[in-house]
């Protein structure tokens, strides 16, 4: 069974991964303002923070949010907050010159507790878990989460090497000025899915 659903499961876990969303537009972000190898553990830490949050989703944390909404609204509410803050941070993060010493990229812990307040890294959560380990099972459930994993990693490296290829661009401050006050408003726009849970 496992087996007959993978192909299915790969595209899924692909599509959703590489496309834009909070992770991407802020690994896109590190990789400008720090570059790639320094983005490495932030990259880890989605890879594996959105492992975990798979597994811990499909084996029954659903289910508390269902049974009571004011903690999800609660979630919903704390997820805009905190992303509000990181698209500040973006648009505000100092030039790669200035960066060695001032600004720092998120830490490995950082990105991995993320994942928490990321909307979409909540819907493909929900998403795969439903599609692909509906009976949730701990074996099902760690299948879907491994395989996102692994496909996960190399998807959202993608974007932070994209980053990093514009560091070259970005070497005029207006520019990356620019760039960062566009990733920023990018941030903020891609949780917007969210808000019609807080109203």
């Amino acid at each position: 069974m496992m087996l007959q659903i993978l192909p299915a499961l790969l595209t899924f876990a692909f599509v959703t991964s590489v496309t834009p969303g909070p992770n991407n537009m802020m690994l896109m972000s590190s990789g400008a303002n720090f570059g790639f190898r320094r983005t490495v553990p932030h990259m880890l830490g989605i890879a594996i923070g959105f492992t975990a949050m798979v597994f811990l989703v499909g084996v029954g944390l659903t289910g508390v949010l269902l049974a009571e909404p004011r903690l999800a609204k609660a979630l919903a509410l704390v997820s805009v907050l905190y992303m509000l803050w990181l698209a500040w941070k973006i648009a505000h993060a100092a030039p790669p010159e200035a960066s060695e010493t001032k600004a720092r990229p998120l830490t490995f812990l950082q990105a991995a507790a993320f994942q928490w307040v990321n909307p979409k890294a909540w819907a493909m959560a929900l998403s795969a878990c439903a599609l692909y380990a509906p009976d949730q099972t701990a074996r099902a459930v760690g299948f879907v989460a491994v395989v996102f994993g692994a496909v996960n990693l190399p998807s959202v490296s993608v974007w932070a090497a994209m980053g990093q290829g514009l560091r070259r661009v970005l070497t005029d401050r207006r520019r990356l000025v620019a760039f960062n006050w566009t990733m920023a408003g990018l941030l903020v726009l891609s949780m917007l899915p969210a808000l019609p849970e807080l109203f």
